[in-house]
């Protein structure tokens, strides 16, 4: 590749992609690329997180989703509201759920908006650090996969409903750490798809994956991940 590109693939055909900009997303230049890497660019990890823009995590999807019903009925969001122990969610924060989500996203949202009103509740502690357990083990299948961009775009389209675009992965590679970029990706694809379950769409996933002979360390990854949600 020429200067100022690289590419990480091992095939000729491999298109060469331009180093990331680090000061374009507001961060530093940690380690300069070169032919095969990009540059490594860091800031503090909760300015990375906020910018990689992770609206929900898999393990809160994991944990909410015992609260949505196989039927909702159309009051099915105020009688949550009315049961949830501590500080009760606003009627207008509800509305506003509401209007943006469907509504099974709406259970998720309302979820974790009581969740963070009630922080300090010892009973939401204890749920937060059943998450953060959940997060780590996540992170630690997930984290270490080091995707190409083919990969990441592979995967993508492997799952079912509407697609995450070639754009959307594009940005998410030059915006989030390597560790964060899957999990931003099925973040996105929960948002576009509120109807379905990430968890089953992994499933499909893999099925399609094992065709395309994915690598089976990706793979196994990937079903550690599964079955721990």
């Amino acid at each position: 590749c020429p200067d100022g590109f690289f590419s990480n693939e091992t095939s000729s055909k491999a298109p060469c992609r331009k180093h990331t900009n680090c000061s374009a997303f507001g961060l530093l230049l940690t380690q300069k690329g070169n032919a095969t890497h990009d540059n490594i660019c860091s800031g503090s990890s909760e300015s990375s997180t906020h910018k990689c823009g992770i609206d929900m995590t898999l393990c809160e999807e994991a944990f909410f989703r015992f609260a949505v019903p196989t039927k909702l009925t159309p009051n099915w969001l105020s009688v949550l509201v009315d049961n949830l122990p501590g500080t009760k969610v606003n009627a207008e924060s509800v509305e506003r759920i509401k209007q943006r989500h469907n509504s099974r996203e709406q259970t998720f949202q309302l979820l974790k908006l009581w969740k963070h009103q009630n922080k300090d509740q010892d009973m939401v502690k204890k749920i937060i650090q059943d998450i953060d357990l959940c997060e780590n083990s996540v992170r630690r299948h997930i984290g270490h996969m080091n995707l190409t961009f083919e990969q990441l775009l592979k995967l993508m389209e492997s799952l079912p409903g509407k697609k995450v675009t070639t754009e959307d992965v594009e940005k998410t590679v030059k915006t989030c750490k390597s560790s964060e970029q899957l999990l931003r990706l099925l973040s996105l694809w929960r948002i576009k798809n509120g109807d379905q379950d990430t968890r089953k769409g992994l499933l499909h996933a893999l099925k399609h994956l094992k065709k395309h002979h994915f690598p089976k360390t990706v793979i196994q990854s990937l079903k550690k991940t599964i079955r721990f949600l």
